[in-house]
């Protein structure tokens, strides 16, 4: 039997704990909070979207960073798998739009529940309110040996996983103390920045669009000539930026040009309709309603809340008859339904961000064990770690895989 510490309470870790006291080890867990899960209990907006119910391929086509990293996590702890988990614990799930799972309760609670139910059973025991100051190495810098807690008293361990989350949500606990627990083992930390979050833009008039969602349009983002980002979907105007389903997606994807140097956001309003037969659309309109003011003849084609910044971007006299607008007018218009442009010029900061992107390298973790290459003895689970997905249950996946994986690997 083996000593095994977790550090960290939520996801991953409790995960984690659970399977290492599968195997007969004694696990104890050290949680900095009053309680478990905490950030568990925001997700899916308290719903909590526990994985996505696809096979292993589409897990890791919806894997950004270091998908092959996951192959074998993904494997060894499938979707499948974690409903099964659940259910079995006393939490029913359902499946909603986009293979998305969910408790039938709608509770992010209920899921702490069971993972806390779940380590209760295994004889796991949690310590709460209680912070993790630094790893413990032995002398030669190999091996792990312990932890050492922020009152300054030392606990002796064979083992210790770190799952410690990023720095999203920082109210949570999420801190940042695995990054730097990492560093003291040696482990190099790529780069971190808000992932899955709004974007912020530079256009005064974004504020006048606050609160309008748009549905079926398509993003994309270039850089130079090269296309970050194309896709359709739902997107929300925000006080001073972009977010929603779509936005979220962008910042995983094309975010470190946004957090670096900004870019421009392509939206195109009418992607299911080529130029040419937006140009019918508008003579049919325009006939219409011939004899209304511009301003007056769009409500067919775009949100009202929209038209006024719409009319003011085209430099189109927006009291002039539709009736009367001329091809030159017109082709203005479906150029800019194609070409609804905005200035990024950065991301929302961590404490809107689903998730952190980067975290220990994943070159320096066996993906098999989740153990460390560099410290025996030492494992990491989680955001911690430089895997991240796009929204729909895929960063939850990632917790419990890499923490079923680490647990289930701390033997003798």
């Amino acid at each position: 039997m083996s000593k095994v510490l977790v550090i960290g309470a939520g996801a991953a870790g409790s995960m984690a704990a659970v399977f290492a006291a599968k195997n007969g080890n004694e696990v104890i867990v050290f949680e900095k909070n009053a309680k478990t899960g905490k950030k568990i209990y925001i997700t899916g907006k308290g719903r909590c979207n526990i994985t996505n119910a696809v096979e292993n391929t589409e897990l890791i086509k919806n894997t950004i960073r270091n998908p092959k990293f996951m192959y074998s996590a993904y494997s060894t702890f499938t979707s499948e798998d974690v409903i099964k988990f659940f259910e079995t614990l006393g939490c029913p799930v359902k499946i909603e739009r986009g293979n998305r799972v969910f408790p039938v309760s709608d509770r992010s609670s209920d899921v702490i529940k069971a993972l806390d139910k779940a380590m209760e059973q295994e004889g796991v025991r949690v310590r709460y309110n209680t912070p993790v100051e630094s790893l413990v190495v032995d002398e030669d810098g190999t091996k792990i040996i312990g932890i050492k807690l922020r009152d300054g008293k030392v606990v002796e361990a064979d083992k210790v996983i770190v799952a410690t989350g990023g720095l999203s949500y920082k109210s949570t606990g999420s801190t940042g103390d695995g990054y730097e627990f990492a560093k003291q083992a040696g482990h190099e930390i790529k780069e971190l920045r808000p992932s899955l979050v709004a974007l912020l833009v530079k256009e005064k008039f974004i504020k006048d669009l606050e609160g309008l969602s748009l549905k079926n349009v398509r993003v994309s983002v270039k850089n130079g000539k090269k296309t970050l980002f194309d896709e359709l979907g739902e997107m929300l105007f925000t006080r001073n930026g972009v977010s929603g389903p779509l936005i979220l997606s962008v910042s995983s994807i094309a975010g470190d040009l946004f957090y670096t140097d900004g870019g421009i956001l392509n939206i195109d309003l009418k992607p299911a309709l080529s130029e040419e037969e937006l140009d019918t659309r508008l003579l049919r309109d325009f006939n219409e309603f011939k004899a209304k003011e511009l301003k007056n003849a769009l409500d067919k084609l775009l949100p009202k809340s929209l038209i006024p910044v719409f009319l003011e971007r085209t430099g189109i006299n927006v009291e002039k008859k539709a009736g009367i607008l001329t091809k030159v007018e017109r082709s203005v218009i479906i150029d800019l339904l194609k070409h609804f442009t905005l200035q990024v010029t950065g991301l929302k900061g961590y404490e809107e961000a689903v998730i952190t992107k980067g975290g220990v390298s994943v070159k320096e973790i066996n993906p098999k064990t989740m153990e460390s290459k560099k410290i025996k003895g030492l494992y990491f689970a989680g955001e911690v770690l430089d895997v991240d997905a796009l929204t729909g249950g895929f960063n939850l996946q990632i917790a419990w895989s890499t923490g079923a994986v680490a647990g289930s690997n701390v033997l003798e």
